[in-house]
């Protein structure tokens, strides 16, 4: 077993016992990882599994005035080794200066962000565990470091699942419910193409503040989530009949309850167009998509977890799926399991207690 994977699986087992905050145990990660692999500054991303949107980014060392730029590229450009790409690869981590065939100047993003940063090599790595990705992962050297080596993109491979697990377990945690403070209304904010705030009710302004909170922003800078939706429906086609927007993500707040974030544009009189972002509590439905994927239920599971809330028996459901009553009750036994729970009741109360209707 090599270093970094004993000194990952270590922080696991701390990571438990000081039950660390998502935030905590990604700086933890980052601080772990440099103790193995030399890298200038790094940046590690919560994502909605479904969509793939940041969620809240942990950044280091002067990163932050550049990750608006990052994200341009990410959604508006075409470029080397974006993250969509890395969470569908066989192997999800790839470096610049490999994927370029040590000739990182053929990418657009290295020409206009990394190299006048002062930046040169970049790593990055899709945080997949169980068909899921959870978060993103990026190291950064500087122009005057020695670009990344094959076997050290060998070595964050060799972690990844261990730390988009962690990741995934924190997406598994319950609700807790609404904080007092927190609104009753929806926030709406509505934005510029170029990101600039225009108007906000004050739910929208209720939420930015906490979103900037949780990443320890400057009131402000845009929180990763509402950035990351913006550029996503900035980017994609909005003739007639083209597809759904993916233009929206799902986060937990901590201490809170589950939020969704979805971004519109608005086409105005003179080819002017605008943002409208909304702020809302998560439906049951949502909620319960986003904890059974981070319990690995499967298809299976999903569909018999659902049938139950709506309090159909052992025999109603055996019945409705074509299966054995043994066969329901193996497949209970194993949602149990995944989720933690002994009872039909408190799997419910789980997965489909709290959110809106």
């Amino acid at each position: 077993m090599s270093e970094v994977l004993k000194g990952l699986r270590m922080l696991e087992i701390n990571r438990q016992e000081m039950r660390m905050t998502s935030p905590q145990y990604r700086e933890a990660v980052i601080s772990k990882l440099r103790q193995y692999i030399p890298f200038t500054a790094a940046c590690c991303t919560t994502v909605d599994p479904h969509t793939l949107l940041s969620t809240g980014a942990i950044t280091e060392q002067g990163l932050e005035d550049l990750h608006p730029q990052l994200f341009e590229y990410e959604y508006l450009h075409e470029d080397y080794m974006k993250y969509e790409q890395l969470a569908a690869a066989a192997v999800p981590v790839a470096c610049l200066s490999g994927v370029t065939e040590g000739q990182p100047g053929r990418s657009e993003r290295y020409r206009n962000v990394l190299q006048p940063a002062g930046l040169g090599d970049e790593l990055r790595a899709a945080l997949v565990e169980g068909g899921g990705c959870w978060g993103f992962l990026t190291l950064f050297r500087s122009q005057h470091e020695p670009p990344f080596q094959e076997r050290e993109c060998a070595v964050i491979s060799s972690v990844v699942p261990l730390i988009a697990g962690a990741l995934r377990s924190y997406a598994s945690e319950p609700p807790l419910g609404r904080m007092d403070t927190a609104p009753e209304d929806s926030g709406i904010m509505i934005l510029t193409d170029q990101l600039l705030p225009v108007s906000a009710n004050s739910a929208a302004q209720y939420w930015m503040n906490r979103l900037q909170q949780l990443e320890r922003l400057d009131h402000g800078v845009l929180p990763r989530p509402v950035n990351a939706v913006c550029l996503r429906a900035l980017g994609e086609n909005t003739e007639p009949g083209g597809l759904p927007s993916k233009a929206k993500l799902c986060l937990r707040v901590e201490d809170g309850a589950y939020l969704t974030v979805t971004a519109s544009r608005l086409e105005g009189s003179g080819g002017k167009t605008e943002l409208a972002v909304a702020f809302v509590y998560a439906k049951s439905s949502e909620i319960f998509r986003l904890l059974a994927d981070a319990c690995q239920l499967t298809a299976r599971e999903k569909q018999l977890a659902e049938m139950l809330s709506r309090g159909l028996s052992t025999k109603e459901l055996a019945e409705s799926l074509h299966i054995s009553a043994y066969t329901v009750q193996d497949h209970l036994k194993s949602i149990f399991s995944k989720t933690g729970v002994s009872s039909r009741r408190a799997l419910i109360s789980k997965l489909f207690s709290q959110g809106m209707e």
